[in-house]
């Protein structure tokens, strides 16, 4: 039986939504590039009064709020990013979501530049070591990712180290608002559905340099 078949099993209140920010352990890596959907996630919670505490049967931080009139569940892992699915594998069981396209992943992503934002349903995982482990655990990639632009490094050999620094001070105030963004984005979502989401996510854009589609 899948996951998402026996988290629609579960008796009890259940969430409309999971919404799960990727980053590594927040006491080293706060702020880094990597933790760019961790930060996005912990702004909402913050927006909507949501206390994030430590759930240590979901390896993760956690806490609830009501969007519109439907229960989110809002969550970061506390695992590092290669291990993410462990920590979403419980959540979605817990939290009773039936069906991928309720679970949102929000995550850093290398081929978006810093203060782009793209929202979209299923796809590949690009390399990304979190994405990976969370494919991994549920068995699907249809669920739905909201990316947030960090740009690639100067030189492909210092992914590692790239990811794992702060945004220059160039790109924090473009990190900053892609932030912004992608919780203007995921209000929409959960209100609106993903049509309506990705239509105003994904028709920002950088007033310079080149886009993505």
């Amino acid at each position: 039986m899948s996951i998402f078949r026996r988290a629609a099993a579960r008796r009890g209140t259940v969430a409309d939504w999971l919404v799960v920010g990727l980053g590594n352990p927040p006491e080293r890596f706060a702020g880094s590039r990597h933790n760019a959907g961790a930060a996005a996630v912990e702004r909402w919670a913050a927006a909507l009064g949501c206390e994030l505490a430590a759930a240590r049967r979901e390896y993760a931080r956690a806490g609830t709020a009501m969007v519109g009139g439907q229960r989110i569940a809002l969550a970061c892992p506390t695992t590092f990013m290669n291990e993410s699915g462990r920590s979403v594998g419980v959540l979605v069981r817990r939290q009773g979501i039936a069906e991928p396209a309720r679970l949102v992943v929000v995550h850093d992503e290398l081929d978006l530049e810093p203060g782009q934002v793209r929202l979209k349903a299923g796809g590949g995982i690009a390399g990304h070591n979190g994405l990976a482990s969370i494919v991994g655990q549920l068995g699907t990639q249809d669920f739905v990712r909201m990316r947030i632009g960090i740009g690639k490094p100067p030189r492909p050999e210092a992914g590692k180290k790239w990811v794992l620094q702060r945004p220059s001070r160039h790109e924090e105030p473009l990190v900053d608002a892609a932030l912004d963004q992608a919780v203007s984005g995921l209000e929409v979502l959960v209100r609106d559905g993903i049509e309506a989401a990705m239509n105003v996510t994904n028709a920002r854009r950088r007033g310079r340099g080149r886009t993505s589609p």
